[in-house]
């Protein structure tokens, strides 16, 4: 029989203490239903905070029948009373209850309900960093990118990719400032094997050979014209003479340890003339993923400052797409996939989820979403002016992105994004 000094003594379960008192009361039987006692005994069961006890709570020392045996005759312990309704404010008017039987709000009242039902998530295994990189060894600020810098291929890339992968970021792309002596009408410096993409390529892969480098195939940074391809006399961007180029750079870049190749161009047939020339060279094993649907956006601005690479004329307009065109997105969607792309890319992001969710609902291919740089700089203006939240508008243009559709997200945002998703204070 268990007595009323065992009762009121402590037990510690699953660390919540338990306070158990013992209430005088005729005519019940105890927790051993073979024995009769005189009085009833009402156990009274309360949890209290930690440390709010007098030490560790025993238990009873009963076995699952006794206290099933208890239970079947009505001698069950008490647990604290059902907490009263919470008061409205005074003044709050008496209605009846609407008669609605579905109330959505019922999966949105607590923390932990909202978590249980969350329909999209995300990691630092979806975002994708990139990254600017330069010939010097200093790391240069970029004016209207906040926070972002041209780094030094040797000694600040490094570093800034082993603070990305600290916080599970373990995917980047390279985007390269050409010195201008380098520059060309016809960009070949974009497929030297020693120029400064393919050395930092197998610098990294050195350091971090599981890193993925994504990266940028396009003749902009190397053209002295500033555009995506070569430009005729009258202006006029050449295709065929341009993929020519392109697919002699994507092997370059192959060659020297990159994990997936990304035209950004926007020429007509490019993916299917990489994919070629990349197999002949026996680069099978290396992804395409293609700006799809790269559009002719005014959000582009700061990034084109990072890299020093204005168009010298004139616009990009007759090789990006027209950001009024949903309905075009399809077709650069099939063309792409019937010429061998891995994934797909929307530019930009956040203005365009209608086609990153359009790509989704067509494509079985892994989408891509580019946060770009007039994105990221108005949310870090907006921060710096303390108009908006900039900790909590990254983190929900993200998740925006994500229920989009997109299945990995381009954004300068990375770092800061994963050391958050991580909970590491900054």
């Amino acid at each position: 029989m268990a007595s009323a000094a065992m009762l009121n003594s402590p037990c510690n379960i699953r660390a919540v203490k338990f306070e158990v008192t013992v209430k005088p009361s005729p005519n019940l039987f105890c927790a051993r239903p073979s024995i009769r006692l005189n009085r009833r005994r009402v156990l009274t069961i309360r949890a209290s905070s930690e440390g709010s006890g007098s030490g560790p709570l025993r238990k009873m020392g009963l076995t699952d029948e006794e206290c099933e045996a208890a239970v079947v005759a009505g001698n069950a312990p008490e647990a604290p009373p059902v907490p009263p309704r919470p008061a409205a404010p005074a003044g709050t008017p008496a209605v009846s209850s609407l008669p609605i039987n579905r109330r959505p709000r019922r999966n949105r009242k607590s923390p932990a309900v909202r978590a249980a039902f969350q329909e999209t998530n995300i990691s630092p295994a979806n975002l994708v960093y990139p990254l600017f990189i330069h010939e010097g060894e200093e790391d240069t600020p970029i004016g209207a990118m906040p926070g972002c810098y041209r780094l030094g291929w040797r000694h600040g890339l490094v570093e800034e990719v082993s603070k990305a992968r600290d916080v599970g970021v373990n995917s980047i792309v390279l985007f390269p400032k050409v010195p201008d002596a380098l520059k060309t009408s016809t960009g070949d410096e974009a497929y030297n094997e020693n120029g400064l993409v393919p050395r930092a390529i197998r610098l990294l892969k050195d350091k971090y050979p599981d890193l993925v480098i994504y990266t940028d195939v396009a003749l902009d940074p190397y053209s002295s014209d500033g555009h995506d391809g070569i430009v005729r006399e009258d202006g006029v961007i050449m295709n065929d003479e341009t993929v020519h180029q392109l697919c002699k750079q994507a092997v370059a870049q192959a060659r020297a340890g990159a994990d997936v190749v990304s035209p950004s161009d926007m020429m007509d047939g490019r993916v299917g003339a990489i994919r070629a020339a990349l197999d002949a060279e026996g680069f099978q094993h290396v992804s395409i993923m293609s700006y799809t649907a790269k559009y002719a956006s005014s959000f582009y601005g700061p990034f084109r400052e990072a890299l020093d690479s204005n168009p010298r004329f004139g616009d990009k307009k007759t090789y990006q797409m027209n950001p009024a065109n949903y309905r075009e997105a399809l077709v650069e969607l099939q063309a792409d996939e019937s010429e061998g792309a891995d994934i797909l890319l929307v530019k930009p992001g956040l203005p365009y989820l209608d086609i990153i969710r359009l790509l989704r609902d067509k494509s079985a291919l892994p989408i891509a979403a580019y946060q770009v740089s007039g994105e990221y700089s108005m949310i870090k203006a907006g921060g710096v002016l303390k108009m908006i939240d900039e900790e909590r508008v990254m983190m929900e243009s993200l998740m925006c992105l994500r229920r989009a559709g997109a299945d990995i997200i381009l954004t300068y945002f990375a770092l800061q994004a994963g050391r958050c998703l991580c909970g590491e204070k900054r």
